[in-house]
């Protein structure tokens, strides 16, 4: 929870948007959120986006709901770009971006570690 808050009060603090999608009854189905991409100066007009629909939620159009507001904060923020780190595995996430016009730019070999298996991600980009 504590590394949960910190990164929640990180993008309040750098106003960065979190967008949550609720059910009927207000349940979290889904989340989206733009933050920095790198830290350094020379990076400041490029966001990275992150999008999280649960996993019994999928193939609702709950993403695509969730991809619009964040493009368009990016856009308000005075971005140029949006990036997106996807695992190389997730084609649903792939296809979602590619609806928005997000086109694969690197395809980076286990450079991520998650349940147990090492992830090839596939960076994909949004000129705004």
């Amino acid at each position: 929870m504590e590394a949960r808050t910190a990164w929640f009060d990180e993008h309040v603090r750098d106003n960065y948007p979190v967008f949550v999608a609720l059910n009927g009854e207000g349940g979290v189905v889904g989340w989206s959120s733009l933050g920095k991409f790198r830290p350094r100066m020379g990076y400041r007009f490029t966001g990275e986006d992150s999008i999280y629909v649960a996993a019994d939620q999928r193939g609702r159009g709950i993403g695509k709901l969730l991809m619009p507001p964040l493009i368009e904060s990016a856009r308000q923020l005075g971005l140029h770009a949006i990036m997106a780190g996807i695992d190389a595995e997730g084609q649903a996430s792939l296809r979602l971006h590619a609806r928005f016009g997000f086109q694969p730019v690197a395809h980076l070999k286990q450079v991520g570690r998650k349940f147990g298996r090492w992830l090839d991600v596939i960076y994909m980009e949004l000129l705004l």
